[in-house]
């Protein structure tokens, strides 16, 4: 049975989604719309004090599977989204710099225009790593749009990021979540000491910290080894050293970027392959990740390569052309004119436990053990817990 791209699960953008929460913790301070923040379904409890701290890869079902090693994540979970017990959306791709980007600019991916892993620079047949911010292009010009703690920062509210010193000076810093003063720190301890501690230095404040560790040991291992639960229960216990450093009159919301999955070799479906001839034809360039593709056509090429990836794994992917998934929303209810050619011809989302891998093109993404990128529940849900201090 082919798999409509109707019945994709579309992130609640602007009501429950990632973009979603700096203009609520925005409006929470005080800021209105005459500041530059837009308006948002999501409302926030105020605080005069605020910290956010966004774990790579701390996916929904990923807390809710492992009690055991989180048991403070855990006993947090009925405060999420403003107390309704229930997760945010990623956003689509769920990937880091998509996620990040949208969380920053408060904007989904179709605005902000970060919209996958690898995508092709328009006009050109090269693909662009997101992350890695290469082949370089120009920050500003790629992304223009405003972060959130730039507004706030210039709201009067004392702004700042705690995190690695390593991504200080990266572009996706700087288009993503710039603003205020960055304090770099290597370990997490120190992050949570130096966030509960300037946030507790301004009457109005806005923190943001930031721990990596526990996407990087999934990616490796998996979710389901020992390693990976090694790092949750890390996890686990540096979210309650912070919690329990909050000042007065202050709100922490503990969050993420996306969830994962493990993927088994014999699911995979190797791009590279000889016997996948049908998946190559008039393929120009190969974007996204394994669970979330993006497929560029040859010129002319477009139809008869939405049709051979439908006819060959249309069972276990939504798959829409780049029309019918601006049409469904999957990039949120506006795809800016610049971010159009950045989307695949086609697009191609892993609904069911599988992944479309490329071992010559991408041999370190292929050889990961945990993936996300779907609209899947597994890497989509994303919480949004809640501690404060009166």
């Amino acid at each position: 049975m082919t798999l409509p791209h109707t019945a994709a699960p579309v992130p609640a953008y602007g009501t429950a989604s990632l973009s979603d929460v700096l203009p609520a913790v925005a409006a929470g301070l005080g800021l209105t719309p005459a500041d530059g923040v837009p308006t948002t379904g999501l409302v926030l409890p105020p605080a005069d004090r605020v910290c956010v701290f966004l774990v790579d890869g701390l996916g929904w079902e990923l807390i809710r599977n492992h009690p055991d090693e989180a048991p403070y994540l855990t006993s947090l979970l009925s405060t999420s989204l403003a107390g309704s017990g229930r997760p945010l959306s990623a956003g689509f791709p769920s990937t880091t710099a998509t996620s990040l980007a949208s969380f920053g600019t408060s904007r989904p991916p179709g605005e902000h225009g970060l919209a996958g892993y690898l995508v092709r620079i328009p006009g050109e047949r090269r693909l662009m790593n997101q992350l890695r911010w290469m082949p370089h292009q120009t920050p500003r010009t790629w992304q223009p749009h405003t972060t959130v703690f730039r507004r706030t920062h210039a709201a009067g509210v004392s702004t700042c990021q705690v995190s690695s010193p390593l991504f200080e000076f990266t572009p996706l810093t700087e288009v993503a979540l710039s603003g205020g003063e960055f304090l770099g720190r290597l370990t997490g301890e120190e992050r949570m000491d130096l966030a509960a501690e300037r946030l507790a230095a301004a009457d109005r404040t806005l923190v943001y910290t930031y721990y990596s560790e526990l996407d990087g040991m999934g990616h490796r291992h998996g979710v389901d080894s020992d390693a990976w639960r090694g790092q949750l229960m890390a996890v686990d216990r540096l979210a309650q050293r912070l919690a329990e450093q909050l000042p007065p009159r202050s709100a922490l919301y503990i969050t993420a970027d996306h969830g994962m999955v493990d993927i088994a070799q014999e699911a995979r479906i190797d791009f590279d392959a000889p016997e996948q001839d049908d998946l190559r034809a008039g393929v120009l360039l190969l974007g996204g990740e394994g669970r979330a593709r993006h497929v560029y056509a040859k010129p002319g090429a477009e139809a008869d390569v939405h049709a051979a990836w439908r006819e060959r794994l249309g069972d276990r992917f939504w798959i829409a052309t780049r029309e019918e998934a601006v049409a469904a929303g999957w990039f949120g209810p506006v795809v800016e004119e610049r971010v159009l050619g950045r989307i695949g011809d086609v697009v191609a989302v892993a609904a069911a436990d599988t992944a479309v891998i490329a071992t010559r093109r991408e041999p370190g993404e292929s050889a990961m053990v945990g993936l996300h990128g779907s609209m899947h529940p597994a890497e989509q849900l994303v919480p949004l817990l809640e501690v404060r201090r009166g």
